[in-house]
């Protein structure tokens, strides 16, 4: 089966390469992406991804406003954030917001893959945390 993924960054070229990630696996599909939360709401609204990937610093709407509007709208939607701060007031907040997963950017590309996947499975439930997530030292991703 192949997820749908909905991608918010502010940064082109980070965004462009977290597509380029998730459209060189077999079970992934990107089916848009947006600079900024607010863009990401209204493209989610129209695209229904099964799955919404969300940078927690982006302008106009940051990824926990952009987060609380989705959850609003599309409650069953997992959503990932990923920051570039992994800290555990990012983590409790994301937490209390019902996202399903906090990934750091300094992770490999294979944390948030498997993180994609943890949480499009739906026996996996609750809520995935960069301190209980296995460490990897190479990329998943050639």
């Amino acid at each position: 089966m192949v997820n749908s993924v909905l991608i918010a960054e502010d940064h082109a070229l980070t965004r462009h390469a977290i597509c380029s990630v998730f459209t060189s696996q077999e079970d992934f599909e990107v089916c848009g992406d947006a600079e900024n939360g607010r863009e990401a709401v209204e493209m989610a609204q129209v695209l229904h991804p099964d799955l919404i990937v969300l940078d927690l610093s982006m302008p106009v709407m940051n990824g926990i406003e952009a987060a609380q509007a989705l959850k609003r709208l599309m409650p069953e939607t997992p959503i990932i954030v990923f920051s570039e701060y992994s800290d555990v007031f990012s983590e409790r907040e994301a937490r209390s917001e019902g996202i399903s997963a906090l990934v750091s950017k300094t992770e490999p590309v294979s944390v948030l893959l498997d993180n994609a996947r943890a949480v499009l499975d739906y026996t996996t439930g609750g809520f995935l945390s960069p301190s209980n997530q296995t460490k990897e030292t190479t990329c998943s991703h050639a």
